[in-house]
């Protein structure tokens, strides 16, 4: 049992500080007030910089992005919460280590790989995963500095907001991106991409897509682009008229799309990159090129879909109809999947961790003693950043509900941590050490400015030694 005194704050580790561990982490800090339980909070991430999936998974010309860096920056920089960086659990520490050093634990290490799509060819050079690729464009310290930008025509697939991302990535003018924090390297081999069509898929109609609004609108945002869409892919059964009368959000993204439909019928010049929406398109294959002996050549030459119909209750069915279109690559953005933590039970269908309202469960279906989940790790990859809350608001519920129960640390002493990661050589970085980072990122901008043509915030460090480098300096 932990000893619930002042002398003696509850000690709980936080994995991943992206917004599910830093919102975890700021609830529970909080709690202290109301429940005069004391506790002492370290949040541990595997990359030398925090934020997660803020940093690294979503597209730099995002607008939002600004908005909840600050906010996540608040939390942590009240002093109440102690970052640990550059330190992965499983390898730098081990699941035993942790639960000698915390009363608790609270995973919250998100989705970052791509989702499976099991169709022939997916495997082809030119074939990718949507997750991949923007961990490179976002400057993932362990990604290739390298990305293969050779085709002109490109398909992505997948009616979310990952899709919109990629799809505008790969289809805006680079010097559009330069207000971002973009690294240097990425700006580089983007403007030597020969992209000029890019096409989304979706195997539902406009009314059942899973973009949101502001996602959507987005797409016009880019100069120089011309958005397309085919008059026969807007098909609309009684589920989707339902929808749109009863989902504000539904009706202004069908709104969207159909103004941009009646407009592209105004254009008199057309623009060098065009970006093209479908709708009711089931993948079945990606089909492989042939040289002139008619071999395969192991390469992407295009993709098949079959063309789908409203089946009248929001679903779809197949109408026998194939079509393909010519493509040089194609990216999948069909979803996020977790990834397992050494030691902890893991649903491997949902990319998740098997746990019920966070707390993380046994084989048995019990609950392990001190041992909690949130985020996308939780309940896997769906919603937005207010879901995320939500999920922090359960998972740190629990744990409380739970507190005099805990298994007691056998060093809880907050030292004994850092010199565990000491002795073993770990390079750990801090909140300190990220704020020295962020100045340098912040410096780069500035220089980037000087030179011009456009000014520039901040351009990301990519390497991961570099990184620390930084944040570890005297």
């Amino acid at each position: 049992m932990t000893d619930q005194t002042p002398q003696r704050p509850v000690r709980v580790a936080v994995v991943g500080a992206g917004p599910a561990g830093v919102y975890a982490s700021d609830i529970l800090a909080k709690s202290q007030k109301k429940s005069d339980i004391p506790v002492s909070i370290d949040l541990f991430d595997r990359y030398p910089a925090p934020f997660g999936l803020i940093r690294y998974g979503v597209a730099p010309d995002h607008p939002r992005i600004k908005g909840i860096v600050k906010a996540l920056h608040k939390v942590m920089d009240r002093g109440d919460i102690r970052l640990l960086g550059n330190v992965e659990i499983g390898v730098d520490l081990t699941l035993e280590d942790l639960r000698r050093h915390y009363d608790a634990v609270v995973f919250a290490t998100g989705a970052i790989r791509d989702a499976s799509l099991d169709i022939p060819g997916i495997d082809l050079e030119g074939s990718f995963g949507a997750a991949d690729f923007v961990s490179w464009y976002d400057g993932h310290p362990d990604y290739p500095r390298d990305w293969p930008l050779e085709a002109e025509q490109i398909a992505v697939i997948g009616n979310g907001n990952v899709s919109l991302d990629v799809a505008r990535m790969l289809a805006k003018h680079p010097e559009d991106l330069l207000t971002t924090e973009i690294p240097e390297t990425v700006h580089r081999q983007l403007e030597d991409s020969p992209a000029r069509d890019v096409h989304i898929f979706g195997r539902r109609g406009p009314a059942q897509v899973k973009f949101t609004p502001l996602e959507l609108r987005e797409l016009s945002h880019a100069p120089g682009v011309d958005i397309v869409l085919d008059e026969e892919d807007f098909e609309f059964d009684e589920a989707s008229d339902e929808a749109i009368k009863s989902n504000n959000q539904v009706k202004t993204m069908v709104n969207t799309l159909t103004n941009w439909l009646v407009e592209q019928e105004e254009r008199t010049e057309e623009a060098s990159r065009k970006l093209h929406l479908h709708f009711l398109h089931q993948p079945v294959e990606i089909l492989e090129g042939t040289d002139a002996q008619g071999r395969g050549t192991g390469r992407v030459a295009g993709i098949r879909f079959e063309r789908m119909e409203l089946d009248g209750s929001g679903g779809v069915r197949g109408t026998g109809q194939f079509l393909d279109y010519p493509v040089q690559a194609v990216y999948r953005a069909v979803g996020y999947y977790g990834t397992e933590v050494p030691g902890i039970p893991f649903d491997a269908r949902r990319g998740v961790i098997t746990n019920e309202a966070g707390r993380v469960l046994d084989e048995s279906g019990e609950h392990i003693p001190g041992t909690y989940a949130t985020g996308w790790i939780k309940r896997g990859p769906v919603g937005l950043i207010g879901h995320t809350k939500g999920d922090a608001l359960e998972t740190i519920g629990c744990l409380l509900e739970d507190v005099h129960q805990l298994p007691a640390a056998e060093e809880p002493d907050e030292a004994s941590v850092l010199e565990l990661l000491d002795s073993r050589g770990v390079e750990y970085t801090t909140w300190e050490g990220w704020l020295k980072l962020d100045g340098h990122e912040v410096s780069l901008g500035e220089q980037a400015t000087a030179q011009g043509p456009v000014e520039r915030e901040r351009v990301k460090v990519v390497p991961r030694e570099e990184m620390v480098r930084i944040s570890r300096q005297g």
